[in-house]
C-alpha cells in the first residue's frame, strides 16, 4: 500500500514544501522592500493609517512605526509568515479535496453503475486501478447472481410441471378406479400398478423440494470414521439391482481390495448413489455402468462410466453448480433437481478431494479423488499376526477366497 502512493506522497510533501518556501520568499520581500527597503515611508503611513485610523506625515508615523512594530518586529513577522503559510496552505488543500472529489465522483459512477472510464489524477493511477476491479468484481457478481436467481426461477416452474403430471395420473387412475367398480381384476391391477408408480415419482420430486433447503450448501457438516471403500461401492451396486434391471442395464465393480479413507459413510454414499442415478437416467438400454475404484499414490481414484448422450463442453463446466440441470426434457423425466452433483462436489470437497466430469464418444465419466489412509505400521501388524497362527492364516485366505467369488457374483450386477 505504502509503495502504491508513494508518488501521491512524494507530491504532497513537494507542494508543501513549495508553499512553505513561497511564504519565506514572499515575506522575505516584504521585509526587504517594504519594512526595511525603499517602501518603508508608504509602508509606514498606510499600517500606521490601518491601525489608527489617522492620516499622519511621515515623521510622526515613523516614531509610532518604531514604538508599535519595530520593537516587536520578530513577533509580527512570525506572525505575517504564518498568515502567509496559512493562505499557501489553504490552496494546497483545495487541491487535496479535488483528489477526494475525482474519488468521489468515481464512487458515484459505480453505484449508478455507468459504464464510462473511471480516471482519477495521476498521483491516484493505484486507486483508479482498484476501483475499476471493483466495479468488474460488482458487474460480475451481479451477473452470477442474476443468473442464479434465474436458474431457481425455472427450477420452481420445472418442479411445478413435474409435480402437476403424476398427480393429475393419480387422481384420474384412482377416479376410473372409484367409478368403475365392476372393471376386470387385469386393468384394475394395471392401474393400481400405475398410480403406484406415479405415487412414488411424486414422492421423490416432494424430496427434491426439501432437498433445496434441507442441504444448504455451507451447512454440510461431516462425520468421519474410517471407511472401506470397497465395500461401499460394491453395496451401492447391489442395492441398484432392482433398477438397473428395469432399465435393462449391467453394473460391474472392480476396485482394489480394502480401500480405506477416513470419511462420512453417509455423505460419500450420498456422492457415489447420486452418481449411480444420473449413469442409470442417462445411459442407453441393454449397456454397462463401470465402476472402477483404484489407489494412485496416496489418493483413491473413483470413476463411473456409462454409454449415452455426449454431455456438450461447455455444459461440462457447469453440470456442478447449483440447479443446473444439462437437459430440461431429461431432468424432468428423471426427477433432477439440479442439486445433486452440486452436493456432490461440496461433500467431496469437504473431504479434501476433487470432483470432475469428462465426456466423449457417447461415454461420460465421473471421476472422484480422495485421500486415501495409508498405514504401514498397521500392514506390518497384520503381517506378524498371520506369521504366528498358520491356522489363522489359512482361515483368513479361505475367506478372502470366498469374499472374491462373492465380488465376482456381485460385480456383474
Amino acid at each position: 500500500m505504502k509503495s502504491n502512493y508513494k508518488k501521491l506522497k512524494r507530491t504532497i510533501l513537494i507542494r508543501t514544501g513549495l508553499v512553505a518556501l513561497l511564504a519565506l520568499v514572499i515575506g522575505e520581500g516584504i521585509v526587504h522592500f517594504f519594512i526595511d527597503g525603499i517602501f518603508q515611508g508608504l509602508f509606514t503611513r498606510a499600517m500606521m493609517a490601518i491601525f489608527t485610523g489617522m492620516h499622519m506625515d511621515s515623521e510622526m508615523a515613523n516614531e509610532w512605526y518604531g514604538r508599535i512594530f519595530m520593537d516587536h518586529k520578530t513577533v509580527f513577522l512570525v506572525i505575517g509568515f504564518i498568515i502567509l503559510f496559512l493562505i499557501f496552505y489553504n490552496l494546497l488543500v483545495k487541491r487535496m479535496l479535488h483528489y477526494l472529489s475525482s474519488v468521489e465522483a468515481a464512487i458515484d459512477a459505480i453505484q449508478r453503475e455507468d459504464d464510462e472510464q473511471i480516471v482519477l489524477v495521476p498521483e491516484l493511477k493505484p486507486l483508479e486501478d482498484k476501483l475499476m476491479a471493483l466495479r468488474a468484481t460488482l458487474k460480475r457478481k451481479e451477473m452470477e447472481t442474476a443468473i442464479s436467481e434465474q436458474k431457481k426461477n425455472d427450477l420452481v416452474v420445472y418442479l411445478a410441471h413435474d409435480l402437476k403430471t403424476p398427480l393429475t395420473s393419480i387422481i384420474a387412475y384412482l377416479t376410473m378406479l372409484d367409478q368403475r367398480k365392476s372393471m376386470p381384476d387385469e386393468d384394475r391391477e394395471k392401474y393400481i400398478h400405475v398410480t403406484f408408480e406415479k405415487a412414488s415419482r411424486l414422492r421423490e420430486l416432494i424430496n427434491e423440494f426439501f432437498e433445496i433447503t434441507r442441504f444448504n450448501l455451507q451447512d454440510i457438516v461431516l462425520e468421519k470414521e474410517q471407511l472401506n471403500l470397497s465395500f461401499l461401492l460394491e453395496q451401492l451396486a447391489d442395492e441398484s439391482y432392482g433398477v438397473l434391471k428395469d432399465k435393462y442395464l449391467t453394473c460391474s465393480v472392480k476396485t482394489d481390495d480394502d480401500l480405506m479413507v477416513m470419511g462420512d459413510p453417509d455423505k460419500l454414499a450420498r456422492v457415489f448413489d447420486n452418481l449411480l442415478r444420473n449413469a442409470i437416467a442417462y445411459s442407453y438400454t441393454d449397456t454397462e455402468i463401470e465402476i472402477e475404484a483404484r489407489a494412485k499414490g496416496t489418493d483413491i481414484v473413483i470413476t463411473f462410466e456409462n454409454q449415452g448422450h455426449e454431455i456438450p463442453e461447455q455444459n461440462l463446466k457447469l453440470i456442478f453448480e447449483k440447479f443446473y440441470r444439462v437437459d430440461n426434457a431429461r431432468s424432468s423425466q428423471t426427477g433432477g433437481s439440479g442439486l445433486g452433483l452440486s452436493i456432490a462436489k461440496r461433500i467431496v470437497e469437504l473431504h479434501g478431494g476433487i470432483i470432475e466430469a469428462t465426456s466423449d464418444w457417447e461415454r461420460t465419466t465421473f471421476t472422484v479423488v480422495l485421500p486415501g489412509i495409508h498405514n504401514p505400521t498397521q500392514k506390518v501388524e497384520i503381517q506378524e499376526k498371520e506369521e504366528e497362527d498358520p491356522l489363522s492364516r489359512h482361515q483368513k485366505l479361505g475367506t478372502n477366497k470366498k469374499s472374491e467369488i462373492g465380488k465376482k457374483n456381485r460385480r456383474r450386477v
